[in-house]
């Protein structure tokens, strides 16, 4: 088998899984979400040089206690400040794990422990609180269905556009393959996708999915962009080869990671 039908194979058992768990019910795809992470965990201690089990423990309790309420239907506003709650627990407790822990450079090992929260953890509790965020509080596999599609489409066509049109360097020093043309490529497919979705998904507004699909088409960017820097920092092309032909989960997962917070953000204010 070559690399190519391996990519497209993988591809295919990728997306299915994830739109399986995510349309299933909310219990799958919170499950899945919280092994994905768990994943995206791995790879980032792995590339930072993080050896450590603190970030697992933390990511595990903070995931746990963070989308608890989601089995039932609470207020968001409920929600909203268990998860605030959560994340200060979590960030006290590794304050006082590394001032009893007997380390060497301490600042470092904590730092890379902030780090991976904030980079891993925060951003897939917020990710899994995106689909419960309507007026009902009722889980929606619409919304973050529409969130990944959107993503889809403006990776998809940001690569098209990029790689036939592409002559303007978006930022070289970081990704020397990515293009202005590219990005401008990747935003009108994102946003021309939401007008579509939002005749079919319309748990939201079309309004509401034009803003998230301007979310999604900057701040994906910029979390392509932040992990292209972790790896050039730590020298590998991919975060690990766990997808065959695609590298690896936080490969797949970095446009919605640092996209997430900001859709989490704009649906709890709207």
């Amino acid at each position: 088998m070559n690399n190519f039908t391996k990519r497209i194979l993988s591809g295919i058992i990728f997306v299915t899984v994830l739109v399986f768990s995510i349309s299933y019910s909310k219990i799958s795809f919170l499950t899945t979400f919280f092994v994905l992470m768990m994943l995206c965990l791995y790879e980032f201690c792995k590339m930072i040089k993080l050896k450590s089990v603190f970030p697992y423990v933390l990511g595990f309790l903070a995931y746990l206690f963070g989308n608890v309420l989601n089995v039932e239907d609470v207020p968001s506003k409920v929600i909203f400040k268990y998860v605030g709650v959560t994340l200060f627990l979590t960030l006290f407790c590794s304050f006082a794990w590394v001032l009893l822990a007997k380390k060497e450079e301490i600042i470092s090992h904590l730092g890379k422990i902030f780090l991976s929260l904030i980079y891993i953890v925060v951003p897939f509790i917020l990710m899994a609180q995106i689909p419960f965020l309507n007026n009902d509080f009722r889980y929606a596999s619409t919304t973050i269905l529409g969130v990944f599609l959107l993503i889809w489409s403006s990776d998809s066509f940001a690569y098209l556009i990029g790689k036939n049109f592409g002559k303007t360097k978006l930022l070289e020093r970081i990704s020397p393959n990515k293009t202005v043309e590219g990005f401008i490529g990747g935003f009108i497919a994102c946003v021309a996708g939401s007008l579509i979705i939002a005749q079919y998904f319309t748990v939201l507004s079309l309004t509401q999915w034009i803003v998230i699909s301007i979310l999604i088409s900057v701040f994906g960017v910029l979390g392509d962009l932040i992990e292209s820097m972790f790896k050039r920092q730590a020298g590998i092309k991919d975060s690990s080869n766990l997808i065959p032909g695609h590298g690896g989960f936080l490969d797949r997962f970095d446009s919605v990671i640092f996209a997430a917070p900001f859709i989490f953000i704009y649906l709890q204010i709207v």
